[in-house]
């Protein structure tokens, strides 16, 4: 008896693997997989189970290598060392951040190199998430000096700085992605930890001093130091600031203070935006009786170089940079070379104090005496008197646009934390008069300018 043969066929099999022009696709497992050569290079990217899927990148990929554009899931092996030395190197040359800009990102990513060395991963295209959250939680592990010096105590880092270091490691990778050299369909690693989320526990606290305090920490002050202490709680400005600031920019007739940068003499605000604070009428009188007839160089000079004469070559603004170019041209015909960016800067800082410039560390130095000195804590670092100055004019209820720019912040959109004004600042003026008005109504009953006026009226000459 014999069997009946079936009619039907078997399915037939799909094939497991295709060419499209110059991509060749294959099945390995359940996944699809190109192959193609681009620039000399063997290139095997990933698909998906998606045949239909694999077959349309091919085409897509086949007419960018038949045209020479750059293949879509195109990108470059890495490491992570590199990577960091390209950026670092980018933020130096190319977009000309500052000096101490650049040190903070080379000492956050510094972190991140130390983390490497106990990894197997040196490769941007595999550090993934899982390495992220490991680098987390080794930063909250390690112990570091708080200033970098190397007989300083060692603590924990705080959620702040743990915070920088994270931000930076994500721009790190963000420069990374465009420059192709993560996968098209990989993450930036440290954009997943949700960082704007990270909770900020362990941190500074910031103890606001009351008037009552501060007061008392005038009154210990000696004439030079009253000055700048009182310049810095009614202006605002950073240390720095108040550092650089030239007798040019002291507006008498104006009862203003222009606070800009100097980028021809080596020196720039945080912000890199230039900005004029109106002076309360007792700070006027006490700089001009400080300045005693100075017509040029720094507003603040060091105690012991008040009576001491000003360098030859002159202390204008011009002549200071005049003798910085003297002197870069002179190194630069010693070393027969051209002076690179770090070089250069090395010779600004002997400029300035020849000028008789106050270092900002002086100053810091001179308030935490004070106020170990009168047992006022809370007043130990000049930033207190920022948080004092905006707390003022908050009270006095100064308008955040006028708030923003005597402060000298850069405004903010809505999607960032602690967001400023926006583009509400781009379309919105203030006229000066607004300016002083509201500045002096805030300051108006402060017991800081009732002090000024007490030592004023002790310094006036008898008549």
């Amino acid at each position: 008896m014999t069997t009946p043969v079936s009619s039907k066929r078997a399915p037939r099999k799909q094939p497991s693997e295709f060419r499209v022009g110059r991509v060749k696709a294959f099945l390995r497992g359940q996944v699809w997989y190109l192959c193609y050569y681009e620039q000399g290079r063997r290139r095997r990217p990933r698909v998906g189970p998606d045949r239909d899927a694999a077959k349309q990148l091919a085409a897509q990929i086949n007419g960018q290598l038949e045209t020479g554009v750059r293949a879509t899931l195109s990108f470059d092996s890495i490491t992570i060392p590199v990577l960091r030395d390209q950026w670092i190197a980018n933020h130096e040359h190319v977009k000309r951040s500052s000096l101490q800009t650049v040190n903070r990102y080379r000492t956050a990513t510094e972190h991140l190199l130390r983390f490497l060395e106990q990894t197997p991963v040196r490769s941007v295209a595999l550090f993934q998430i899982a390495h992220a959250e490991q680098f987390v939680r080794y930063l909250r592990n390690i112990r570091v000096a708080p200033n970098g010096h190397p007989n300083t105590a060692k603590r924990t880092l705080l959620d702040k700085g743990i915070q920088f270091i994270l931000e930076t490691c994500r721009s790190l990778f963000m420069f990374a992605a465009k420059r192709r050299y993560l996968p098209p369909y990989a993450e930036n690693p440290f954009t997943a930890l949700e960082l704007g989320r990270m909770p900020l526990e362990i941190r500074r606290p910031i103890v606001m001093p009351v008037q009552a305090q501060v007061v008392e920490v005038f009154a210990g002050a000696s004439a030079w130091e009253f000055d700048i202490l009182l310049t810095l709680a009614l202006t605002g400005m950073r240390p720095g600031e108040l550092s650089h600031l030239l007798i040019e920019d002291f507006d008498v007739e104006g009862r203003m203070l222009h606070i800009r940068s100097r980028t021809e003499l080596g020196w720039q605000t945080k912000t890199r935006r230039d900005r004029s604070v109106p002076l309360v009428p007792p700070l006027t009188e006490i700089l001009q009786q400080m300045l005693a007839g100075r017509r040029s160089g720094t507003l603040f000079v060091r105690p012991r170089t008040l009576g001491s004469q000003l360098p030859s070559w002159g202390s204008s603004a011009r002549q200071v940079q005049h003798e910085l170019q003297r002197r870069q041209v002179e190194a630069e015909v010693t070393l027969a070379r051209s002076l690179d960016r770090r070089e250069r800067a090395q010779l600004i800082p002997r400029l300035w104090l020849e000028l008789g410039m106050v270092k900002p560390d002086f100053i810091r130095n001179c308030l935490l005496r004070l106020s170990q000195k009168s047992g006022v804590r809370e007043l130990a670092t000049p930033k207190t008197f920022r948080h004092l100055f905006a707390t003022t004019l908050q009270e006095g209820r100064v308008d955040p646009l006028i708030r923003n720019e005597l402060l000298g912040h850069i405004p903010e959109d809505g999607s960032r934390s602690g967001a400023g004004l926006g583009m509400t600042a781009q379309y919105t003026h203030t006229r000066l008069d607004t300016k002083r008005s509201q500045l002096e109504e805030a300051f108006a009953k402060h017991p800081l300018l009732l002090l000024a006026q007490k030592r004023l009226t002790i310094d006036l000459p008898p008549s």
